[in-house]
């Protein structure tokens, strides 16, 4: 039977797993397909499964990366640290599927940043607190830096910041920034988190997890004011890199 891939998520119109999947099982000769698994809730996930017996391997990605974990049956160390899953293997046990779920962001953000990070940066604001926000903040810390969440709404317990408490002070703390919510995404690519970019100069590395438009408003703004700016183009090469090694390993 030949095998298949897929991505879950909702909305998937502009996905890059796919166009990458089957451009490299049709370079690589591999016997495989790749489909993307629009589902509108995380609900339809077991029957998902169900309905493709075929199916080897899930990438997950917005808004299921937290919600999945309530649907697989075991987690791989570091996703259970995170609490996030991002890639489903599928193991075939006497007829029976076991779900394992693990988290290839992780390594795809860690070594796409890791040339950028110099001495001066010791510590990073996470805008968003979503799945891929975990998996930021867990690879940043394996990195040696001091992390904090920003969000719409303050939570000093669960170390998050809201945008109003960014005042010029506590910004100079911080000379990385990652932006991990969709803000800028297209075709809305004229959103953009609201954070002090004038207080921003060419110490400040700022990493935006959108890789389509290339160059995202958040880039732009701080580009403007001197910052090395990244898109999340080489995470997601790297993060479907380490899921076809999971799948397959």
């Amino acid at each position: 039977m030949k095998k298949l891939y897929g991505l879950v998520g909702h909305p998937l119109s502009h996905s890059f797993s796919q166009g990458f999947f089957r451009e490299k099982f049709e370079i690589e000769h591999i016997d495989a397909d790749y489909l993307n698994f629009d589902i509108s809730s995380i609900t339809h996930f077991t029957s998902l499964i169900d309905r493709f017996p075929e199916i080897a391997g899930l990438n997950v990605t917005i808004p299921y990366k937290e919600k999945v974990i309530d649907f697989i049956d075991c987690l791989d160390p570091e996703a259970e640290n995170i609490g996030a899953v991002n890639v489903v293997k599928v193991i075939n046990e006497n007829g029976k599927k076991i779900l394992k779920g693990y988290n290839s962001d992780i390594i795809g953000f860690s070594e796409s940043i890791r040339p950028l990070l110099k001495e001066k940066h010791k510590a990073a604001l996470i805008l968003g607190t979503g799945g891929a926000s975990k998996a930021v903040f867990y690879a940043l810390k394996k990195l040696g830096l001091k992390c904090t969440f920003v969000s719409r709404n303050a939570d000093p317990e669960k170390n998050i910041l809201s945008y109003s408490d960014l005042s010029k002070e506590l910004f100079s703390e911080y000379s990385v920034i990652v932006n991990t919510t969709p803000l800028g995404m297209y075709p809305n690519t004229e959103s953009f988190p609201d954070i002090p970019y004038e207080l921003m100069d060419e110490n400040y590395l700022c990493y935006d997890l959108v890789y389509n438009p290339e160059i995202t408003e958040f880039m732009k703004r701080s580009a403007n004011k001197g910052a090395v700016t990244k898109n999340g183009y080489d995470m997601l090469v790297l993060q479907a890199l380490a899921a076809w090694e999971i799948w397959n390993k």
